[in-house]
């Protein structure tokens, strides 16, 4: 059976375990101070254009979001984000859990405006309310969408002139940094945003996040942060070894752009069958919607989420693909569905 569910599925790419087995005997320091980390933190600062961007790395994605929302606001703020969004919808309340709010605007495919933005500020208006004090927006979005740089461009302008905070989580930035519809680089993010992180769970890595803080205030004593939250680890090692790998080189930009060719050889079959879609497919996330009736002889052959009901006896499902994705499970697919609409 095929897996399209997630892009967290396999295990690295096999140039990460060549490293981390060519490193594996060695003594290296504790806690990130190893010299793999800092080779690693020496590449993505090359690419950023940004020698003073303050690097670390953290196991997931959800211990990332917390600790930075939980470590940049005053205990009466809130963060803005989408309804759809990874911290409103996925996290199991983590960021409540820390003493802080979701305030949550309407997604526009599964993105958030500056217009939304703005209204709930003026709506959190005095003392009796949370006091909105960061935008959490994340690249690809939840709905496989990507940010324009005029977007977060726009977004920035508003949050200087509000006093927020801009956080973007890159989760799947290296999905989102191949899209044809993206016009971003690494530098423009690490220009537009006070914190930002790339994700390398979900394009080649074991596990493991590099969170960037490029605000000079937000830098001061993060290790301590970092450390209390139980993220600090011991064999910090391992997470510099696996960016080490994927930043000495394009390797991780290439992952991106496999998955995302992989996730549009699906999408172009789709849409050659008609098929219309929750959100445009442009990352390596797919949101088709597709018979209700489908599904069940669907879900026999591959693995996928339904994302939706859509109502009329259909339902927008998922696919994902990886930097793993092979072109065979890719073409399995595309031709179990031709041969399902034209029955």
């Amino acid at each position: 059976m095929y897996s399209f569910m997630n892009d967290y599925s396999e295990g690295a790419h096999p140039k990460v375990l060549e490293l981390l087995m060519k490193s594996n005997l060695e003594q290296n320091a504790g806690y990130g101070e190893d010299t793999h980390t800092a080779k690693a933190k020496e590449y993505i600062k090359k690419l950023l254009g940004n020698e003073k961007a303050d690097i670390h790395f953290i196991p997931g994605g959800t211990q990332t979001n917390l600790i930075v929302i939980s470590s940049f606001l005053r205990p009466y703020e809130g963060v803005i984000a989408a309804d759809t969004g990874h911290i409103n919808v996925h996290e199991t309340g983590a960021i409540e859990a820390t003493g802080h709010k979701v305030i949550t605007v309407p997604n526009r495919e599964g993105k958030v405006t500056p217009e939304d933005i703005l209204e709930a500020v003026r709506f959190h208006s005095d003392e009796h309310m949370v006091k909105p004090g960061m935008v959490y927006i994340s690249d690809s979005t939840e709905l496989g969408t990507v940010y324009t740089r005029e977007e977060i461009y726009k977004i920035r302008q508003l949050c200087n002139r509000e006093g927020l905070l801009l956080f973007l989580d890159g989760a799947r930035l290296g999905s989102a940094l191949a899209s044809g519809e993206n016009d971003l680089e690494l530098s423009d993010i690490a220009e537009l945003t006070d914190v930002f992180y790339i994700g390398g769970t979900k394009n080649g890595a074991l596990l493991g996040e590099a969170l960037v803080i490029v605000k000079e205030e937000l830098k001061a004593n993060f290790r301590y942060l970092i450390k209390q939250r139980g993220a600090l680890m011991a064999k910090g090692f391992v997470a510099g070894i696996q960016f080490e790998a994927l930043f000495s080189d394009s390797l991780f930009f290439e992952l991106g752009e496999h998955a995302n060719e992989m996730a549009g050889r699906i999408g172009d079959t789709l849409k050659a069958l008609g098929v219309e879609f929750l959100a445009p497919p442009v990352s390596n996330q797919l949101f088709p919607i597709l018979p209700d009736e489908f599904l069940e002889e669907l879900q026999e052959e591959f693995l996928f989420s339904v994302q939706k009901n859509m109502g009329n006896g259909e339902s927008a499902v998922r696919f994902v693909t990886s930097w793993a994705t092979t072109p065979a499970s890719v073409e399995a697919l595309c031709e179990f569905l031709k041969k399902r609409f034209k029955k």
